[in-house]
């Protein structure tokens, strides 16, 4: 019997990734994608991302959707308790283990862990520890693509948003900066690949400049891009507004 998995879904490339490799594992059965989205401008969190985009990119994969409405920068506590009942909710339907496509940070696993652990949940990590250059690469070479729609000015400028993630984007990148960004640098939109049925049809709309406020809260384990990083929240943020076509 299978083991039964929610899935942890961003709506980027390395979601898209995870999911890919998860679905060729047969010990899991995926029940749904799990997203979080802010609840006053309904788009998904931190990428920015149009919630109808995101429930296109669920049909195009073939797996129902779940969301967790999150109000506008929550307090850790707030987060947390909108994401413990509807993990409640969905552990009746028999699921064991939460899917994620982290890669390397230890602390924001642990986090997750943690968490998971006072809920009689497991966490699963498909891409951990794979080099991220490695992992990049194999995304491009599966025919994946994914669209830059978010970025941390503090490792890069607003000509980066809106960019297709190809070998030209990978050679443009500051030795700094992650090619993965799993360090909170870039967030992205995956819109075709071997997940998808049909591509995700959109067209790409202004650039927008958002700097954020520090929660009310001193634990960081939930900071701007998931980055545990004390002055994640001296810098601002660049976001491409996709349109859906």
């Amino acid at each position: 019997m299978k083991t039964k998995a929610l899935f942890n879904w961003s709506s980027g490339k390395d979601s898209a990734l995870a999911l890919y490799k998860t679905l060729q594992n047969p010990e899991f059965e995926i029940d749904c994608l799990l997203t979080s989205v802010n609840q006053k401008y309904q788009r998904v969190s931190m990428h920015g991302l149009r919630v109808e985009l995101l429930h296109s990119q669920a049909e195009s994969i073939g797996l129902p959707l779940e969301i967790v409405e999150i109000p506008e920068m929550p307090t850790m506590e707030v987060y947390e308790n909108a994401l413990a009942t509807t993990l409640s909710q969905l552990k009746t339907r028999g699921i064991t283990h939460s899917i994620f496509g982290d890669i390397f940070l230890e602390d924001l696993r642990q986090y997750r862990e943690d968490k998971l652990a006072t809920m009689d949940l497991k966490g699963v990590f498909p891409l951990w520890k794979i080099p991220t250059k490695d992992l990049i690469q194999e995304f491009i070479d599966l025919g994946f693509k994914t669209i830059v729609v978010c970025v941390n000015e503090r490792y890069l400028d607003k000509n980066f948003v809106s960019r297709i993630i190809d070998q030209d984007f990978i050679n443009d990148l500051p030795e700094n900066v992650d090619v993965c960004g799993e360090n909170g640098e870039f967030h992205t939109f995956t819109f075709d690949g071997p997940l998808f049925k049909q591509p995700i049809d959109f067209e790409i709309g202004e650039v927008v400049y958002r700097k954020y406020e520090k929660p009310a809260t001193t634990d960081t384990s939930d900071t701007a891009c998931d980055t545990s990083a004390s002055d994640a929240f001296d810098y601002g943020f660049w976001y491409c507004d996709l349109i859906p076509n």
